[in-house]
């Protein structure tokens, strides 16, 4: 069994509060407690298709970055060296070139790495784990980190909508991320108070939804807040005037012209992917980041990093990827919310 000398760090995907906390949290276990070399891989894979850009990181480089939003390492979603997307002679050229990140990554004297990242990330790492994604839709662990901000984020944003949507008797609907998992969109309706969420996992109708608007001016409610997850699927007929661009301002259309309100639409987009984490995804970005170097102390390649109940474990990569944690509609969570009275336009 060959002794761990270095490991690399990199982040993937999209950005999520928190990556700095497990990237400061790997650095100083390893550093401090293994007395290992640490290399900070930029951009993903990327840092190892050039790994001229790779750097050592130290104590210094870590320090400070506790609290800050994005991560010090950058990351991007396009590369993956199984399938290098380059231009020749004016084509697209799709290559395998993962043989040649391995050998970059031997060249630096890294013996293991750190993938920092979501489904699609540990997919690529698991064929050469932190879990990140701020859908919460990593079936291996009970909560990604990042997921706290991002409902705290969308919560607040539905708290400011609301008072102006009932001073002015609007229909007001919140875009938020949710791309296969409406997780932030039920959270956040639920916390802020929404009347109707729509929900990846729940098909709607745009008459329903108009005719629970009514309801509520019947007895008097002279405004509606709609949460719509980005991923939701269009109901038929709303399907052939898609054009791209943002569900809600289709969906809030489609709604003012049968509810013969007014609607307006917020799109919060990556607001929810910015900013400083919260006090909880700190504590869980160290903790997945210190775990992570323990498994790599103890030679448990392949894993991932994940939370279930009140410990922090590692899985098997292989289990962790390619199945999505879906909201039940007949579970617990759904159920609360109709209790509430919330619709989710079915």
């Amino acid at each position: 069994m060959t002794d761990i000398r270095c490991i690399g760090i990199c982040t993937g995907g999209g950005d999520a509060p928190g990556l700095n906390a497990v990237i400061r949290a790997a650095v100083k276990s390893a550093i401090l407690k293994y007395k290992w070399k640490v290399i900070g891989i930029p951009d993903g894979f990327d840092g190892l298709i050039w790994p001229e850009r790779s750097r050592q990181l130290t104590l210094a480089d870590v320090s400070g970055i506790l609290p800050r939003g994005g991560t010090i390492l950058g990351t991007t979603n396009r590369g993956n060296p199984f399938h290098y997307k380059t231009i020749e002679n004016g084509e697209e050229v799709v290559r395998d070139i993962s043989d040649q990140v391995i050998a970059n990554a031997r060249a630096l004297g890294i013996d293991a790495i750190i993938t920092i990242g979501g489904d699609g990330s540990q997919k690529i790492g698991l064929d050469l784990g932190v879990p990140k994604t701020i859908d919460n839709d990593l079936c291996a662990t009970d909560v990604t980190f990042g997921f706290d901000s991002a409902l705290q984020t969308a919560t607040d944003a539905i708290d400011k909508i609301h008072t102006t949507a009932e001073s002015h008797h609007r229909v007001m609907a919140v875009e938020v991320m949710g791309r296969d998992a409406g997780w932030i969109a039920i959270e956040a309706g639920i916390a802020g108070g929404a009347h109707v969420i729509l929900i990846p996992e729940i098909p709607f109708s745009v008459q329903k939804i108009c005719n629970y608007v009514a309801a509520r001016e019947g007895y008097g409610k002279h405004f509606t807040i709609i949460v719509i997850a980005e991923g939701v699927p269009l109901p038929p007929e709303l399907r052939q005037l898609s054009r791209g661009g943002s569900v809600a301002m289709l969906v809030g259309d489609a709604i003012s012209l049968c509810a013969h309100k007014e609607v307006r639409v917020s799109v919060l987009g990556h607001i929810q992917r910015g900013g400083s984490p919260s006090p909880c995804d700190r504590v869980l970005g160290t903790r997945f980041g210190a775990k992570a170097t323990e498994l790599i102390a103890n030679h448990d390649f392949g894993k991932m990093v994940c939370l279930r109940g009140e410990s922090v474990m590692g899985v098997d990569i292989a289990e962790a990827v390619g199945h999505l944690k879906l909201v039940d509609p007949n579970g617990e969570l759904v159920a609360t919310a109709r209790a509430m009275g919330i619709c989710f336009g079915d």
